[in-house]
């Protein structure tokens, strides 16, 4: 049992890694003794962020645009001069876009799918040779899309190309999965709801609204970090590998009870 969840010197890229859910399961995964590789779009940001995680693990940043092809050749080429192999990718890096419905603008659909979808399926491909590598019948090589409870249920927040690609994001993990189980390749998403993210600081950092946002919570609290992280950690490890396809809701019961 002591080894059922134990994810020590698995190595883990995590895109979106220097804020918000993705610095999140990078601190979970540097903590509990994972080679982590983090990335980002701003480079003070990447370094920032390395320096943090360095004091509690084996961590190291690279700056990149995954909302480009050249972002994403030039991640996956540094992964593979980094790592022999990839057991954990926690495909992360996101967008969002507000804008009421007479307003929104079609930049705010190619900007939030080209990101939240498209970079997805982008970084994975680029990166199966070294998926590849890590995968075995008993600890297959794992990958992580982070979805959102806006793809399983409405939004209040007017928010449509965010919830689209969210839910796209659950189906192509599914699509994946069953295109990379026979490689023993998993891909399972998380679902997160309210956490305390720089997407949620409008809400969060006010009383009256957060507590607004707590109580349409059925568990009545907003996520912490070791709620994601314990997810990630779970899917990477031992205990996780016989689930693929899979989305978990990670959201205080709010996705299971509506």
């Amino acid at each position: 049992m002591s080894d059922l969840f134990d994810v020590a010197g698995k190595t883990v890229v995590v895109t979106g890694g220097t804020r918000g859910i993705g610095l999140m399961i990078a601190k979970g995964m540097a903590e509990a003794g994972a080679r982590v590789i983090i990335s980002s779009r701003k480079a003070d940001a990447c370094e920032s962020a390395a320096a943090e995680l360095s004091t509690v693990g084996d961590v190291v940043a690279y700056p990149a645009d995954l909302s480009t092809e050249e972002g994403v050749v030039e991640l996956a080429a540094f992964v593979a001069r980094t790592f022999d192999r990839v057991d954990v990718l926690v495909n992360n890096a996101g967008a969002t876009w507000g804008a009421p419905i007479d307003e929104f603008p079609a930049s705010g659909f190619d900007k939030v799918l080209g990101l939240n979808v498209t970079s997805v399926f982008a970084l994975t491909q680029a990166l199966l040779p070294q998926l590849r590598a890590a995968a075995s019948p008993d600890d297959p090589a794992r990958v992580i899309n982070v979805g959102s409870i806006d793809g399983l249920v409405v939004s209040k927040s007017e928010n449509f190309s965010y919830g689209a690609s969210k839910a796209a994001v659950h189906m192509l993990t599914r699509k994946l999965a069953g295109s990379l189980a026979d490689e023993h390749i998993t891909v399972n998403a998380v679902a997160p709801g309210p956490f305390p993210t720089k997407m949620m600081a409008f809400v969060l950092d006010d009383p009256e609204l957060r507590s607004a946002v707590e109580a349409d919570v059925p568990l009545g609290r907003v996520g912490t970090p070791e709620d994601i992280a314990g997810a990630a950690i779970f899917l990477s490890s031992r205990a996780g590998a016989y689930l693929t396809g899979t989305v978990i809701p990670v959201d205080g019961g709010i996705s299971g009870t509506r």
